[in-house]
Formats: C-alpha cells, structure tokens, sequence
C-alpha cells in the first residue's frame, strides 16, 4: 500500500517537472535582445575581415602584379592580352610586341596583320589587336600621350574595361579606385563569404564596402597568388591554407 502511495507521488512529481519545462519563460523587459546585424554579418565582422588581411599580410608580404612591364602603357597593353590567357603567356608575347613599338605612338600606327602575329599565341588575337591599337590611338589622340590617371578617363580606352583600368591605376599609379577582380578575386572572395555577387562588378562592389581602402590594391594581388599557388578552383590545397580555419567554403578538401 506504500510502495502504491509512493510511485502515485513519483509520477506525480514527474508529470509537474514536465509541466514546468515546457513553460517558455519571458526575458525581463529590460534584458537586451540578441544582435540580428552580428549573426548575418558574421562573416563580414570586422575582426574577420582583419584576420584574413593578416593571414594574406603573412603568406604573400611582397606579392606584385606578376605581368611583366616597364611604363604604364605597356601594363596596359599587358593586361589587355591577359583576357583568358595566363600571365606567363603574356610575358612570353611582350618583349617582341614593345620591341617592335615602343610608344602608343609607334602602335597607333601598327599594321593590325602584324599585331595580330605578334600576339596570335594569347587567343582571341583579332579582337586583341584591335584593342590595343584601338587604345594606342586613344592615347596618343585624346590623352596626349599618356596613361589617364582616373577611372572615368581610362575606362574610355578601347580595350580598358573597369577589371584592366584597376590594374593599370593601382600598379602604376598606386592610385585605389576600386578592387581587381578577376577569376581568382571573384572565386575566392566569394569562397571565403566576403562577397556574393555573381558577377565581377558586383562582388568588387561589395569588396570596396567590406575592405579598408589602403587594402584594396595589395588584397587583389596577395588574392590572386593564393588561388594560384594554394586555394586552386578544382582542388584546394586546404591542408596548406593558412586561411583554411577562416574559411566555412562547402567544398573544402580538408579541416583542422
């Protein structure tokens, strides 16, 4: 008769703890409500964003533009070659192009036959001739001869889109107008969640917000070593990345 008293009571007490869990208590009025910007900025914390500079700062502290060049004519004309072929092709293609004209002048008056020999082995040679020799005449008709040192003016120039104008102001000039953003920027920007644009223009705009501007020139360049050497498109090297516990990629190859 006990022993029936007491499971009554047991279960009784058990069914009364139960009652009280799924009671959903209130937070006082006064207690502070949890942050909605830091959990969808996560990524895009400042002290993220500093670490990953640092860990590019450590891996690549004297990265450069890997085009060959001497003037920034001949950056420009470089970078215009650089659509879909390797820098090292392009490197390979230069010295005999400048050899043979030097100046915007002596390649404004350039025979497009020619050119288009001289820089057949960099693809899209026909439409590339035209480009430079088009932007030679540019130069030597409306800029007096010389690389225009603001945006507006040189997206102006046959051949200099935003991604080639960004190039030639921040190499030459260390002029920061913008973020470069080319394969490799527009992968793993996007990889690492500081961006989610799908095209160029736009993952460089959410660059510029995200980035401090005296970053914008360096970041591009370190970025562009990285997805060569490390954070490759088809097989990352995640075992190696010192940025690889920043990263929250999907098709990571590997986890600390």
């Amino acid at each position: 008769m006990a022993s029936t008293k007491v499971r009554k009571k047991a279960v009784a007490t058990a069914k009364a703890a139960a009652s009280r869990a799924k009671v959903v208590r209130k937070p006082p009025s006064n207690a502070p409500r949890p942050s909605r910007t830091s959990s969808a900025r996560g990524d895009l914390a400042p002290e993220r964003v500093a670490a990953i500079l640092r860990a590019l700062d450590e891996a690549y502290p004297n990265a450069v533009c890997a085009l060959d060049h001497k003037t920034p004519w001949e950056l420009l004309v470089a970078t215009i070659l650089s659509a879909q072929c390797t820098d090292a092709r392009v490197n390979m293609v230069t010295p005999e192009l400048f050899r043979r004209f030097p100046t915007p002048a002596a390649m404004a008056e350039a025979p497009i036959p020619e050119l288009e020999d001289l820089i057949r082995t960099t693809g899209f040679f026909r439409n590339k001739a035209k480009s430079i020799k088009g932007a030679a005449q540019a130069i030597v008709q409306r800029f007096n001869g010389e690389i225009p040192r603001t945006l507006a003016e040189l997206i102006t120039v046959p051949g200099a889109a935003r991604k080639t104008a960004n190039v030639v102001l921040g190499v030459s000039y260390g002029l920061a107008e913008g973020v470069v953003v080319d394969t490799h920027v527009f992968r793993i920007a996007r990889r690492l969640g500081l961006a989610k644009g799908d095209t160029p223009q736009n993952v460089e705009e959410e660059l510029m917000r995200v980035l401090p501007r005296d970053k914008w020139i360096d970041f591009s360049h370190q970025v562009i070593h990285h997805g060569r050497q490390v954070c490759i498109a088809r097989n990352p090297r995640c075992n190696i990345c010192n940025l690889e516990q920043l990263c929250h990629s999907k098709d990571k190859t590997w986890h600390s």
